[in-house]
């Protein structure tokens, strides 16, 4: 008995002693005690929030000296509370709020809180300043906000919130911050943020915000910063915003704007920022604008805009950046705007601007970037283009410049990209490359140059991507050293007139294409070619080559695609092709190549005119070999042998799959366990790996896996989100590569791309969470009859979202699998692209990694290449897909445009006829072989050229 008197006794002395500590502590530090014990503190930041084991009553507040925790100078009061990036998270229940009728700050940003907003933090009627930003409240704000008379700052920037924004925060006469920015807020803004006294910032751009702009907010006369762009407004900018003196940096891009820019924003004499880029604005550039002395950056970039450039714009003492690409504008450019003495970057592009470019352009201010490409500019580049000394960038290809390549881009050391393709230059080229150390990309093709390709192009040591094709009387031989350049990945110089041989590949560290067709190359292929490790495709096509073709090319590990035809090679097709796992295509056609074609799965794909015009070559796809032409291997033995050798290889196989899925079921079950980890990208709330889990599945247990009945699936998460869920396994050792590749695709953000949320993962497998698309996929919808106008907005989504992912990141993003299910339609019924990377993320999934492949540094396998050009192709197959409602297509063009137009139902009096014309060309080069492919940045500016041409 005295045992078990024992036993009970000590339980029921914790509870006494605990509570007779507690009680006296003081009630501030208790609340936080209550408060600490409602969140989850997964890094134990608030380790230090404890009661001593003695506790002595006194009128100092026991929580004073904890992290976080501000008090008065007497440490009677607690008055701030600062728990910014603590890595906290939970709901918070707010019932302790009330004690601190004190408090002035309270920041609880860069945590991971989620679900309401409790609204009895509005009871602290003395707080200055109140910080929410960076978690996952979601719900509607909580009304009661205008309790916080003292209030200054407000700041709920990126958070889950969703309905209206809260109106009765313009009743805080003090506020001078006010962020809510980042959410899910929709409606109009309530005219009653015209009336605020004080405010300095506001910020409520990146929601669903819709209505006009209020007209009302030109009363803001305090207000220096105003951010109101990527929402979906209708209507024009009022006038009235002009009225807001004060007013610094304006931006109201990506909102739908529509109408003429009003003239009266040139009042803003204080602006130095004005964005107004990607809206539909119409009419002219306001004269008013000299107005804004203070102007450092203006961008009205991909709008509706027309006429030409004002003089006036030549006032603007201060101006950094110029921004007036895709518009409608044309006209020449006003030498004053080279005058302008802080210019930096000039981008004009993919306009109607006409005449030469101002002659002192560089001259008198330090350029970096200057991009006027596919414009109709004439006459030679400005002599002091380069002259400030920073010029990093000249675009100008897609003109009418004529005349050479000025001395003076020879000395322009800071260069790293030129771009002057598609032009009337002429001349020698003259650039002299030893100068040139950081040029990275040099595009000259489709020109009138001469004079072959200088030899000090072996000095370009950072120097990636070089074409010179279509300068038909450029003549010369190729450089004896060019494969030894470094860094150099592409070279392309078709059409040249180029002679001589094919130097030796010595050297050949970085070559993955090389384009050399139509000239008049001799001699043979070198056998070093073996060296060119990287390479991924070779174009030898119509030239006076000879000899065998080397075997070193089969042995190549990226190879995809060698042209080889309309030479004079001989002898057999090297059976080492059949062992290239990379090669789609080998064309030999035109040849006098001899023997059987390999009988492996890659070259029955081919197309027979990849082999015609071999009289003395046979297989399939051609005819039949017979006698001495019949291949080796199990073909040459008796039928009896054959047959009794399928049947050991089938028996193998079909053991062999037995004990793989025996193996399998196995390590599915050991490996299903495991600790599960999420990440979380822009606009994910900041749930655990548990909470998304059991969003899927609420029986499931966190060490579970989540069972669904397709690899791809719709889930509701904790606060309300709909997502949809990708599944991906994998095996433990690629689990780093793979999520840092996964990484790289959630960072990518672009208006025609569906958000990657997030994942969670263990050892064994990952759930991507993407963005829910309601409207449902292009190939849902691809019979729907739709005017023109909405395929062409369909189409250049989807070419817009393709080209950020091959030129805008880096390393670029092949989508991989893109087709018409691939492509959904938003809220807005914008196309968006989804799954784009999973093609790769597969292949880091089932393949060796090169030993010259850094996963790490985000490198992906040489494939990509391959993969970018595939995209392009179903990019073109899409579009065609898209001009005919998806119906059958007719082999021969004429009659498939015919087809086409009477789909579209287009008279031949339509101005339309030539759009769609001009699209179908860009579906044709997309899907022509790979050499005649255009980027994904070229076909982007063919097609955004057509919407010049619209009334």
């Amino acid at each position: 008995m005295e045992i078990l008197k024992l036993k009970y006794s000590i339980p029921l002395i914790f509870p006494l002693f605990f509570v007779a500590a507690f009680s006296a502590v003081d009630p501030f530090s208790q609340a936080l005690l209550s408060f600490k014990s409602e969140i989850i503190d997964d890094s134990n930041s608030l380790s230090d929030w404890i009661v001593p084991t003695l506790v002595n009553s006194s009128d100092k507040i026991l929580a004073c000296s904890w992290s976080g925790v501000k008090c008065d100078n007497n440490s009677s009061s607690i008055i701030g509370l600062d728990l910014y990036m603590k890595n906290l998270g939970g709901a918070l229940s707010g019932k302790q709020f009330n004690v601190f009728v004190d408090l002035l700050d309270l920041n609880l940003s860069y945590n991971s809180f989620s679900q309401q907003l409790p609204q009895s933090i509005f009871n602290l009627t003395n707080l200055r300043s109140l910080d929410i930003s960076r978690n996952n409240f979601s719900g509607h704000f909580p009304r009661g906000i205008s309790n916080l008379q003292n209030l200054v700052v407000l700041d709920a920037f990126s958070n889950s919130f969703s309905g209206p924004l809260p109106p009765d925060v313009s009743q805080i006469q003090p506020l001078k911050v006010l962020n809510f920015a980042g959410s899910y807020f929709r409606g109009p803004i309530p005219s009653e943020y015209g009336s605020f006294k004080s405010l300095d910032f506001i910020h409520l751009a990146g929601n669903f915000l819709s209505g006009k702009i209020p007209p009302e907010l030109g009363m803001l006369r305090t207000v220096t910063h105003m951010e109101i762009g990527y929402n979906v407004y209708e209507g024009s900018i009022p006038w009235q915003l002009g009225n807001m003196s004060e007013l610094q940096y304006l931006d109201i891009a990506g909102a739908n704007l529509s109408g003429p820019i009003p003239k009266e924003l040139g009042n803003l004499t204080k602006l130095e920022s004005l964005f107004l880029f990607r809206n539909q604005l119409n009419g002219m550039i306001p004269w008013e604008f000299s107005n804004i002395v203070s102007l450092q950056s203006l961008d009205l970039s991909d709008n509706l805009l027309s006429g030409t450039i004002p003089d006036s714009l030549s006032e603007l003492k201060n101006l950094r950046l110029l921004s007036l690409m895709y518009n409608d504008l044309s006209g020449t450019v006003p030498e004053g705007i080279a005058k302008l003495p802080q210019l930096d970057t000039l981008l004009i592009w993919n306009n109607f601007f006409s005449g030469p470019l101002p002659e002192n352009l560089g001259r008198y201010s330090k350029l970096k970037y200057v991009d006027v490409s596919t414009n109709e500019f004439v006459g030679e580049i400005p002599p002091g283009i380069c002259a400030g000394g920073m010029l990093m960038k000249l675009i100008l290809f897609s003109n009418n410049f004529t005349g050479g390549l000025h001395p003076s881009l020879s000395n322009c050391s800071t260069l790293v990209r030129l771009r002057v393709e598609d032009n009337s230059f002429s001349g020698e080229l003259s650039v002299i490359f030893s100068n040139l150390s950081e040029v990275i990309y040099m595009d000259l093709s489709r020109n009138k140059f001469v004079g072959g390709i200088t030899v000090d192009i072996t000095e370009a040591s950072s120097l990636q991507y070089l074409n010179v094709s279509n300068n038909p009387q450029l003549g010369g031989v190729i450089p004896e050293k060019l494969w030894s350049l470094p860094s150099l990945q592409n070279f392309s110089a078709a059409s040249c007139s180029i002679s001589g041989n094919i130097p030796s590949f010595d050297i050949c560290k970085s070559m993955m294409v090389v384009d050399l067709s139509k000239n008049n190359l001799s001699g043979t292929v070198p056998e070093s070619i073996s060296n060119c490790k990287g390479l991924l495709a070779m174009d030898l096509s119509i030239n006076n080559l000879s000899g065998h073709i080397p075997v070193q090319l089969a042995t190549l590990p990226a190879i995809s695609v060698l042209d080889m035809s309309h030479n004079s090679f001989s002898g057999p097709i090297p059976m080492q092709f059949g062992n290239s796992s990379s090669l789609k295509l080998l064309n030999v056609s035109f040849n006098d190549i001899s023997g059987s074609i390999p009988l492996e799965k890659a070259f029955r794909m081919m197309d027979s005119s990849a082999f015609m015009g071999n009289p003395r070559l046979c297989g399939v796809p051609l005819r039949t070999c017979h006698g001495k032409g019949m291949p080796s291997g199990l073909e040459l033995g008796s039928r009896r042998t054959q047959k009794f050798a399928w049947v050991l290889i089938s028996c193998a196989v079909i053991v062999l799959l037995i004990v793989m899925i025996i193996f399998g079921m196995l390590h599915f079950r050991k490996g299903t366990k495991g600790e599960w980890k999420i990440v979380s990208f822009s606009g994910l709330p900041g749930f655990t790996a548990n909470d998304v889990l059991r969003s899927f599945n609420a029986a499931e247990a966190a060490d579970a896996v989540p069972s669904f009945p397709h690899s791809v699936c719709k889930a509701v998460l904790p606060t309300g989100i709909t997502v949809s869920v990708k599944k991906i396994e994998w095996e433990q050792k690629r689990v780093d590569t793979m999520s840092r590749f996964i990484n790289r695709m959630g960072n990518a953000r672009h208006k025609n791309l569906t958000r990657l949320l997030g994942f969670v993962y263990n050892k064994h497998m990952a759930y991507l969470l993407y963005d829910y698309s309601p409207n449902g996929s292009l190939a849902e919808k691809i019979k729907m009859k739709r005017d023109w106008e909405t395929k062409y907005k369909i189409i250049i989504g989807v070419a817009r979202g393709l080209s950020f992912l091959h030129h805008d990141c880096f390393p670029a993003i092949p989508h991989g699998d893109l087709k018409a299910s691939k492509i959904v339609f938003d809220e807005t019924m914008e196309p968006q692209l989804e799954e784009y990377g999973l093609s790769s993320l597969y292949q880091l999934k089932n393949i060796e990694l090169p030993a010259t492949t850094n996963p790490e540094a985000g490198e992906v396998t040489p494939s990509t290449k391959d993969q970018l050009y595939k995209d392009v192709y179903n990019f073109g197959d899409i579009i065609l897909e898209i001009l005919t409602n998806g119906g059958p297509r007719s082999t021969s063009k004429e009659v498939l445009l015919r087809d086409i137009l009477d789909k579209n139902e287009i008279s031949p009096s339509s101005s339309m006829q030539e759009e769609i014309k001009l699209v179908f060309d860009v579906a044709l080069r997309c899907t022509s072989r790979i050499s005649d492919r255009p980027s994904m940045e070229n076909a982007l500016k063919l097609l955004s050229g057509l919407k010049h041409q619209r009334s």
